[in-house]
């Protein structure tokens, strides 16, 4: 009983990552100037995100 408890455990571990998806991408658009750049983290202070997310580096591609 206590080895098919840890076998599920360690299936359910196994399949958690393969059920993941790559973060968002966003247009971050500058506060100070006309900069406007594709990432998926904020580059900083003075930067505001769009809401529209997307798939690839590009920003080309809607979720």
């Amino acid at each position: 009983m206590r080895s098919s408890l840890l076998l599920f455990l360690l299936a359910a571990a196994l399949t958690a990552p393969a059920l993941a998806e790559p973060a968002p991408w966003y247009w971050w658009v500058s506060r100070d100037g006309p900069g406007r750049v594709c990432w998926q983290t904020s580059p900083g202070e003075g930067w505001l995100r769009e809401p529209q997310a997307f798939r690839d580096a590009r920003c080309r591609v809607r979720r």
